[in-house]
């Protein structure tokens, strides 16, 4: 790693300041680019407040929380009935992975709110997009 680099090796993409992303986008540009989202002004602002955000509120999302897992084949699947265990791939007391829209967002624990079953949400998964 160079000096050129400015010292971002180990950071995420999160963690880089927009100068670093800027400066990062001149010295990759080459000239047959597309200059078109070169100015600034183009590229919408972040939102600021969740009222920014008031677009999105009303779209649903599916939110899955998973216990554990299980392989087993056809035939051992067809055998089970009423009263059947399934042994699950996690110990009791271990975190739970929760999804929204089958991708992973946080682990947490099982909770009883009322008499329903619920999910307290112990751990935030930040994930980088591929």
């Amino acid at each position: 790693m160079s000096e050129q680099d400015g010292g971002k090796k180990g950071k995420s993409v999160s963690e880089l300041s927009l100068d670093e992303i800027e400066a990062d986008a001149k010295s990759a540009k080459s000239s047959d680019h597309d200059d078109s989202w070169d100015d600034p002004v183009d590229i919408p602002d972040k939102p600021r407040s969740a009222q920014d955000l008031e677009a999105v509120y009303d779209i649903p999302v599916r939110v899955s929380a998973v216990l554990g897992k299980s392989s087993m084949q056809v035939n051992e699947l067809l055998k089970l009935g009423r009263g059947a265990v399934v042994e699950l791939d996690r110990k009791v007391g271990e975190a739970i992975d929760i999804y929204v829209n089958d991708r992973l967002v946080a682990r947490g624990e099982v909770v009883v709110v009322d008499d329903r079953l619920g999910i307290s949400m112990t751990e935030i998964i930040k994930t980088q997009k591929a």
